[in-house]
């Protein structure tokens, strides 16, 4: 049986490939059918704001790659409610419905279900 693995994103969208890569390893295991989950936590929940200008930056739009998770059976998707809070992001406008909102003590519990975890 293969272990679960969670991985956590914490970079913003654009300020080095970790957004990126934290993407393409969530969607790359959801490929092989792994048990996978993902959470955006600090910056990286900055991913999750709708109407991100990626062309501007001479950047690749995550959107679509957050919009294909379901697609590859990642359906185990966190998001931080103190990191959205800190930044001032209301969890009605994110890009991403399918996001389970955590509350800080509930971190602890998700990070522990998982075999394996990853920090990008």
């Amino acid at each position: 049986m293969a272990k679960s693995l969670l991985l956590v994103s914490r970079q913003a969208p654009w300020s080095s490939p970790g957004a990126r890569e934290a993407l393409d390893i969530v969607l790359a295991g959801g490929a092989f059918d792994l048990p996978i989950g993902l959470l955006f936590l600090d910056d990286g929940v900055l991913q999750l704001m709708p109407g991100q200008q990626a062309k501007a930056l001479r950047q690749k739009d995550l959107a679509a790659n957050l919009q294909a998770l379901s697609l590859f059976g990642i359906d185990e998707v966190f998001a931080c409610r103190s990191s959205l809070d800190a930044r001032g992001l209301d969890p009605s406008t994110l890009g991403l419905n399918a996001v389970q909102l955590l509350s800080s003590p509930e971190l602890a519990g998700i990070i522990d279900r998982y075999d394996q975890v990853i920090t990008l």
